[in-house]
């Protein structure tokens, strides 16, 4: 029987009775990360509805449209993930549901792909690395759930890296794998051709004699360059509106790339570890690559709303890969599995002790009575079609279920304010019927909110609704005069129904609410 380098150097050769090694492995893992989502069930993440607002319009027939009859905005980062929303939009199943499922199901993929390629690197022992590191970081289950395209954009990446391991290990891989994960992860997320690029890269080279890799190569830059060419004509910029409103904060991004490093150190250095062996050094170099290319778009841009490290995750199953192969190069079982202990249970502890993660915990119910319950008032208002508009800097749940024209004053979904022009001048010029602002304390309406002048653009509005989402977090509702009363009877109905239905009386940012919340979902709690 033959064995693999790593197989030889850990004395790990397979037997009879290990074939069923990696299948109860990922069973058991699986297992796990189906409580782990169970328990992250009840989050999404506001930015999730921007991206079904499109899906949405887009379903309706008016295209991938903030608000339709304007001119399009890219106010979305995730082209294919809004994509594919879509038809389920027209059947109407809840999107949310829609993008929980397919994350839960990618996120198995995920597991069963750390396990398997880790078992046939470096044994058992980097099965349970690879996929414990994964399994064991809290943070993996609320980026399931948040109905945003992490998970998707994580599996596709991780399939690259191992595509492009094996490709260095002289491994066979499918011939249209590289180029259609390359397209795949470019239209996903536009880093996501950096992020595939690797082993796009090795790929084209070990096959640069054959005419097949040739005209796929040719196949990627038609169908890529179509694509590009149509989202630069339809939108009309050259990038999504938001790296107009985000990218080059070097300071953000600085900051970022520090708590990224401590959070997955010991994953990192194992990673790089396989440059060090001549046996490992290919894998070593697809693996470090993919990550670094990851990474280098957010260490420059100060990414916003990095909840519970979020960019950091995009190859943080990478990582979870380069450790688990790393097993098979340590010398000996008896310094490998310490190590690897050491790697799982680093991540556990860091992932678990995110500053944000009692916020995150607690972030579904508290969407649900605040953002979520002033959005269904407005839809129920009764305001004339015409008069049905609002500014607001959450642009996520509110303009999703209000289906109201929506300014969204930070920028993200405005191409005025986006490249440049007065959030202030550009609220005052549409005299929308309704401004929502941030505030901290109930009643104490900022003088400034992400660039608005609040009591120069809600000069002559009345305040109607001051929702609490959690502490120190309240989002005061304003209205032109003339349509104040019956916003405010239907934003108040709504607002006292959602507050009854979800933690009512507990604002606190505490585990404590979150496991509270669990327990009473249990049989008898």
């Amino acid at each position: 029987m033959t064995t693999t380098v790593e197989q030889e150097e850990l004395n790990v050769a397979p037997s009879p009775r290990s074939g069923r090694a990696p299948l109860v492995v990922a069973l058991g893992f699986a297992a796990l990360f189906l409580v782990g989502c169970w328990a992250a069930w009840f989050l999404t993440i506001d930015d999730a509805f921007i991206t079904f607002r499109y899906s949405a319009n887009m379903a309706d027939g008016h295209g991938p449209v903030w608000n339709v009859g304007e001119d399009p905005i890219e106010g979305f980062t995730n082209f294919l993930w809004m994509l594919w929303h879509v038809p389920f939009a027209l059947v109407g199943v809840p999107l949310e549901t829609v993008a929980k499922v397919t994350s839960v199901v990618l996120g198995i993929g995920i597991v069963v792909m750390l396990v398997r390629s880790g078992y046939r690197g470096a044994g058992v022992l980097g099965a349970l690395v690879a996929g414990g590191a994964l399994v064991l970081f809290v943070p993996s289950y609320f980026h399931v759930t948040a109905g945003l395209e992490t998970i998707a954009f994580a599996a596709v990446v991780l399939r690259a890296a191992i595509v492009g391991v094996n490709l260095v290990q002289g491994r066979p891989v499918r011939a249209w794998e590289p180029p259609v994960l390359l397209l795949l992860a470019g239209m996903i997320r536009p880093e996501g051709v950096l992020a595939t690029i690797p082993a796009f890269l090795v790929w084209a080279w070990l096959g640069r004699k054959s005419g097949r890799t040739w005209a796929l190569v040719a196949g990627v830059a038609v169908v890529g360059g179509a694509y590009f060419g149509w989202r630069w004509t339809y939108f009309g910029h050259l990038f999504p509106n938001t790296f107009y409103v985000k990218f080059g904060n070097l300071d953000s991004g600085s900051a970022w790339l520090e708590a990224t490093v401590w959070l997955v150190a010991p994953l990192l250095v194992l990673t790089a570890f396989l440059l060090f062996r001549k046996a490992s050094r290919g894998a070593g170099l697809v693996l470090c690559s993919v990550v670094l290319l990851t990474g280098m778009t957010y260490a420059v841009s100060g990414p916003t709303m990095d909840y519970l490290h979020r960019f950091a995750f995009h190859a943080f199953p990478v990582l979870c890969l380069g450790a688990g192969l790393a097993m098979a190069h340590l010398g000996s079982r008896w310094l490998a599995a310490p190590l690897g202990a050491v790697a799982v249970g680093w991540v556990a502890v860091t992932g678990a002790g995110s500053t944000d993660l009692p916020v995150i915990a607690n972030y579904g119910p508290d969407l649900q009575r605040a953002h979520v319950a002033i959005g269904k008032g407005l839809a129920n208002a009764g305001v004339p079609e015409a008069a049905r508009s609002l500014a607001v800097s959450d642009a996520g749940a509110i303009p999703y279920y209000s289906g109201w024209k929506s300014i969204d004053y930070i920028g993200l979904n405005d191409e005025a304010i986006a490249h440049g022009a007065n959030p202030t001048d550009v609220v005052k010029a549409a005299r929308p019927t309704v401004i929502v602002v941030t505030a901290r304390d109930r009643g104490a309406t900022p003088g400034w909110a992400y660039g608005l002048v609040v009591p120069d653009a809600a000069r002559d509005y009345q305040l109607v609704a001051d929702v609490q989402m959690r502490e120190g977090y309240y989002q005061e509702v304003f209205a032109l005069p003339e349509h104040a009363l019956r916003i405010r009877a239907a934003v108040t109905a709504s607002v006292d129904e959602a507050q009854r239905r979800n933690d009512p009386g507990r604002y606190e940012d505490t585990i404590d609410r979150w496991l509270d919340r669990l327990r009473a979902q249990l049989p008898g709690g």
